[in-house]
């Protein structure tokens, strides 16, 4: 789905479409996927429920993942649609260590389950 694009991207093609919706979203399975093939850490025990950060024209969003969402698919929340979508767009993926440092710039911390 995505390939080594530079340092800090991978570079991918989804199906973007604005949605009714608070946070951009991919296929839940899809999600998993990517996070386990691109996030992973050798040690084995990951969170596979952090969000991906997808760089999309000049902006980064975290992005979740839900059943409801069609494979192949970004949805975005409708304010943050233009006259482009939908339609399909390259999409960049930030690795592991450039989603770490974007979340906690956007003060996305994971829960503790406490």
């Amino acid at each position: 789905m995505f390939e080594r694009f530079s340092s800090s991207y991978y570079l991918g093609e989804l199906y973007v479409e604005p949605h009714d919706c608070d946070r951009a979203l991919i296929q839940r399975a899809d999600h998993e996927r990517v996070n386990e093939q691109l996030y992973a850490s050798e040690d084995g025990i990951d969170r596979l429920d952090a969000p991906l950060v997808m760089k999309i024209d000049t902006g980064h969003i975290p992005v979740d993942g839900d059943e409801g969402i069609p494979s192949g698919t970004l949805a975005i929340p409708d304010e943050l649609a233009d006259e482009t979508v939908p339609s399909r767009k390259n999409v960049l993926l930030a690795d592991a260590d450039r989603a770490a440092d974007l979340l906690k710039w956007e003060g996305w911390a994971p829960s503790t389950g406490v």
